[in-house]
């Protein structure tokens, strides 16, 4: 099993930044892979961004240059860096876990980010 910690949310004007953070416990050895979601009332989850053990990263193309996201594999930590926020980055952010293998994602408990215009 894998637990996964974020923090980080919060409120922010439109322009301003937030860092948001996520912390890896249990079988860590067992992740490939790391990434954030979002997710807003009646919408799907959607990727924002993730990050492999390579630190090979991938985001989804609305998200790049204005989001980073980085990881601490000596501390099982994933960060994402928002910069230029805007009221529709809004949402419910989860940090998610893809193991090896034929085994479902982990995922957090989810961290509010509310941008105010």
């Amino acid at each position: 099993q894998v637990q996964l910690v974020e923090s980080g949310g919060g409120l922010v004007q439109a322009g301003g930044s937030l860092k948001l953070s996520c912390a890896a416990s249990g079988d860590v050895d067992r992740i490939n892979r790391m990434g954030w979601y979002r997710q807003t009332p009646g919408k799907q989850r959607e990727l924002v961004a993730n990050i492999d053990k390579l630190g090979s990263t991938y985001y989804a193309d609305s998200r790049q240059g204005r989001f980073t996201i980085s990881g601490d594999a000596a501390k099982n930590m994933v960060y994402l860096q928002m910069n230029s926020l805007r009221p529709e980055d809004t949402a419910v952010y989860y940090c998610n876990a893809d193991p090896y293998g034929r085994v479902p994602p982990y995922w957090g408990k989810g961290t509010l980010v509310t941008v105010s215009s």
